[in-house]
């Protein structure tokens, strides 16, 4: 935080020649503001990896922000700051000191992440940041950026809306603050502290510089991450599962047989194997209340400091995974109440992954045939317009994924593109096509495929697509041959990638 008192006093120092000099009290209390000043620069170099080239990663990239500089010695950082990474460095803003930093805990979906220094003793002398949540529409905010002679640049704005919504990763709705802001742009703007009162009330989400509005990841949604991260297994915000629609039309409400009070929302899909489920929620209830809080027609329930904002904030920034909240609902007009148990939905629980980070992509190529399963993270190699830009077969299996595959105990293979090559003349044009069956097994992961392989029909590699050509071969002896060549000319490390 910035000390607000001035230093009144000269420091003495020897100089070069043997006089006495005296520090300018302006010069002195700068310096001593920095030093209480609880940010520090983030350096990043990292590289992503290649999902149209798999077995390789692309160009190295870096990144300069700013970290909050946390109690316990930690740095609150933006989780896309840090993502894929190689190599994170703090500096002190007042004097350029560096050092090495780890990657303590991450969470993706709520765009957080906690850096700690590798020398312990890194960010003494600063004063940690304090957290407050009570920061209301009305309220103004002052965000946090550095000039390049580390001097502190203060921008304020207000904030003019508090609600849910979605962060980049897209997983579920989480609370935000909308602030309307005249942002500078610094080369440390990636990650910016919003400030109230000298403490911190939330982090920048996300900046549209032509309107000037800026979301911002509130303070209770830091303090939720925080708190899970003291845990020795971070376990995530949690959700409930399912879906729902208002119920301000009330032909909705005479079809699903409310009665009483108009209120609640109407469950549209319950996914398989989620708490909701679990707690036999079901399509057609009417949810009227949470956590004993009463839901409106809007899904909007009262909210003691926001007032009314939409019901699923109590099961993300109120609520921790294995908390159990009380359901009520109307089940054929019938008042009942469900005990939801709540979990936190890892990735890899889905069948198309909505995020797949800090790993490389899995993938088998046989003759040329590049094979990979089907995620976001793939998709979004189409860039930020990828729903219209992807191909729209493996959107629309993406987007139905619960619909289409209930059971969710398999991945989607995809046949993404073939590499030219003697055994592949031909299939040159094909790419995209969803698997369904190698050599007559059914094809529910990478690992089906890898097996199914090996088995060759009369010396033939056959594989059954769902679009067209419908099935394609490959001579087994021929593959097998010309692998050498493949991994050659292509510059193919190895031939897959399972683990």
């Amino acid at each position: 935080m910035l000390r607000q008192s001035l230093i009144g006093f000269g420091v003495v120092i020897v100089a070069a020649s043997g006089t006495l000099a005296k520090k300018e009290p302006a010069v002195e209390a700068a310096a001593a503001r920095q030093k209480q000043l609880a940010l520090v620069r983030v350096n990043v170099t990292g590289q992503s990896y290649d999902y149209f080239r798999p077995w390789q990663k692309k160009a190295p990239f870096s990144k300069r922000a700013l970290g909050a500089v946390l109690s316990k010695g930690r740095v609150l950082v933006t989780a896309d700051l840090v993502t894929n990474q190689n190599y994170v460095e703090l500096e002190r803003a007042e004097s350029g000191e560096k050092t090495a930093a780890n990657v303590q805990v991450i969470d993706y979906e709520a765009n957080l992440a906690l850096l700690e220094p590798a020398e312990k003793t890194f960010l003494d002398g600063i004063t940690p940041l304090e957290i407050t949540p009570d920061t209301v529409v009305g309220d103004r905010l002052a965000a946090w950026q550095l000039e390049p002679t580390g001097a502190l640049l203060a921008t304020e704005g207000l904030v003019t809306t508090v609600q849910m919504t979605t962060y980049p990763i897209d997983v579920g709705q989480f609370l935000t603050y909308r602030i309307s802001i005249p942002m500078q742009y610094r080369e440390n703007s990636y990650t910016v502290p919003l400030v109230k009162n000298n403490k911190l009330a939330g982090l920048l989400l996300r900046y549209d510089s032509r309107s000037q509005l800026l979301d911002a990841i509130p303070a209770p949604v830091i303090t939720h991450f925080l708190k899970e991260a003291e845990s020795k297994n971070y376990r995530g915000f949690p959700s409930a599962g399912f879906s729902f629609f208002p119920t301000r039309d009330p032909q909705l409400r005479e079809f699903s047989g409310e009665k009483g009070k108009a209120g609640g929302v109407y469950v549209t899909n319950v996914e398989p194997g989620t708490p909701a489920m679990k707690a036999d929620l079901q399509v057609g209830d009417i949810v009227t209340a949470v956590a004993n809080n009463e839901i409106d027609q809007n899904g909007n329930y009262v909210d003691p400091l926001y007032g009314k904002i939409e019901f699923t904030n109590l099961l993300t920034a109120h609520a921790y995974a294995g908390d159990v909240v009380p359901f009520h609902i109307q089940r054929n007009g019938k008042p009942m109440q469900l005990n939801v148990t709540l979990e936190h939905r890892d990735a890899k629980d889905y069948v198309s992954p909505p995020y797949y980070l800090d790993q490389p992509p899995r993938y088998y190529v046989v003759g040329g045939l590049i094979f990979q399963e089907l995620s976001r993270q793939y998709l979004k190699e189409w860039g930020l317009n990828w729903q219209r830009e992807a191909p729209q077969r493996l959107v629309y299996l993406d987007h139905f994924q619960s619909e289409l595959f209930p059971q969710r105990n398999r991945r989607v293979v995809i046949l993404s593109q073939v590499l030219p090559a003697n055994g592949t003349i031909g299939y040159d044009d094909l790419a995209y096509l969803t698997v369904t069956r190698v050599n007559g097994k059914e094809i529910k992961s990478l690992d089906d495929l890898a097996e199914a392989v090996k088995q060759p029909i009369e010396g033939f590699i056959k594989i059954e697509t769902e679009e067209d050509p419908k099935q394609i071969e490959l001579d087994a002896t021929q593959v097998a041959a010309e692998a050498p060549e493949l991994q050659e000319n292509y510059g193919i490390s190895s031939l897959q990638r399972l683990q």
